[in-house]
């Protein structure tokens, strides 16, 4: 009865629409009052979850995300992108998507990438003579990859969860993102081909190396951030602080396009985005005690594994859990809640826990792309001022895409543990 209680709060709060923060708290609220555990415990568990140092590295990159943003980088890694890709047919796609593998690199977050990334390439795409729910489609689809590749606040989040080096996690996505990307663009191409959708002319050598040159500092902070990581020299928190002072001084002194008058306001941004994710995290840290001490985590792990204790069967069933999932929660708060249960699960049948949790947090990024929760979508609909349905459709071939890759990466380990062992032994 005390478990109904909080799931029932729970599903209710997602139905009519209430945050997932929120919901998370009243539902653990409700659970609390209904066992006579003392309310003192929900500020208890909500410190507990939010003192983790790992963490502290999450306002870093998206202080260091904001101003790089502010700083000209977008405009400059949409440039370099065309110059890379933009005289192939669907060239502006194809520029989307590539721009948003090396913006990814950066700010570690798909929101920011579709909001940034859209603003200019969406209506762009549609000046140029592509559909508006193609526009929308691309960026939407191709925004999932910024928290697959480094720097990544998903996978901080399963650091700090799961114990499992945040480097070697940074590490573990690189592959992954790289052939989600590759694969999307191919899945661009086809469609642009099959539909006739425009090219631009090759610009030359010389606006590719002037633009890769106008874009250096920009990419260059993805090298600093790995570099940071696989040397030792420092921790992901360090390595956070280390992008934010140099996300100002590129912006300020050498793109000279960020304000300091603006800096305030960029701190305040950054700092209420940092605090709702880590209010998130604090509310999640409770909900997930209850779990914990109701057992449920056991009884999901011993229930599957009376149904089957083969590996890539339960390999798929969890695919197939986290999909679902996705569609309708938000990614830091399914994570929290489910993956020490399904890490437990995982494990029971030899799975490795970095593998698993690569293939996880690639789950959930599709999930920011699918209805009826799927925030990405809901950005580039507004950008590209569309109801959501045809920007569904557009994007179901891409969907497919992301599946795809996602089978790989669950059944063939090496794509994800490969390279930290190389670089992180």
């Amino acid at each position: 009865m005390d478990v109904f209680i909080l799931v029932f709060v729970f599903v209710v709060g997602l139905v009519i629409g209430v945050p997932v923060a929120v919901t998370l708290g009243l539902a653990s609220m409700a659970y609390l009052f209904v066992t006579d555990i003392p309310i003192v415990v929900m500020p208890q568990k909500m410190y507990a979850g939010m003192d983790v140092f790992v963490l502290l590295s999450i306002p870093g990159f998206i202080l260091a995300g904001n101003l790089m943003n502010r700083g000209g980088i977008t405009g400059r890694i949409i440039r370099f992108a065309n110059a890379m890709v933009g005289w192939i047919r669907g060239g502006l796609g194809l520029t989307n998507i590539a721009a948003s593998m090396l913006f990814g690199g950066i700010t570690g977050t798909a929101v920011a990438d579709a909001a940034s990334i859209g603003g200019v390439m969406i209506p762009g795409m549609k000046k140029a003579g592509y559909p508006a729910d193609f526009a929308a489609a691309v960026t939407a689809a191709s925004s999932t990859v910024g928290p697959i590749i480094p720097p990544s606040v998903p996978m901080i989040i399963v650091g700090a969860l799961s114990g499992i080096s945040v480097g070697k996690m940074f590490m573990a996505g690189a592959i992954p993102g790289i052939l989600m990307g590759l694969a999307m663009m191919v899945t661009c191409y086809i469609i642009s081909v099959k539909r006739n959708y425009p090219r631009q002319e090759w610009q030359g050598l010389s606006e590719l190396g002037g633009s890769f040159f106008a874009a250096f500092w920009a990419l260059a902070m993805t090298g600093l951030i790995i570099y940071g990581l696989i040397s030792g020299l420092a921790t992901p928190t360090e390595t956070a602080v280390i992008a934010s002072v140099y996300a100002f001084v590129v912006g300020a002194f050498v793109y000279r396009e960020l304000n300091i008058r603006d800096f305030p306001k960029i701190l305040i941004d950054s700092a209420v985005s940092s605090a709702a994710i880590l209010v998130l995290v604090g509310f999640a840290n409770v909900f997930g005690w209850i779990l914990v001490s109701e057992r449920i985590p056991q009884a999901i792990a011993n229930a599957v594994l009376s149904f089957t204790d083969n590996k890539f069967l339960v390999i798929l069933i969890i695919n197939i859990l986290l999909l679902f999932v996705g569609m309708f929660m938000e990614t830091i708060a399914a994570l929290i809640i489910l993956f020490v249960p399904l890490l437990a699960l995982a494990q029971a049948v030899g799975i490795e826990p970095l593998h698993f949790a690569t293939f996880a947090v690639l789950n959930l990024m599709i999930g920011l792309t699918t209805p009826p929760v799927g925030v990405c979508l809901f950005v580039c609909a507004n950008i590209a001022r569309l109801p959501l349905s045809p920007v569904v459709r557009a994007i179901l071939p891409f969907l497919a895409t992301n599946i795809i890759v996602l089978l790989l990466v669950s059944y063939i380990p090496a794509l994800a543990t490969w390279l930290p062992s190389v670089l992180l032994p």
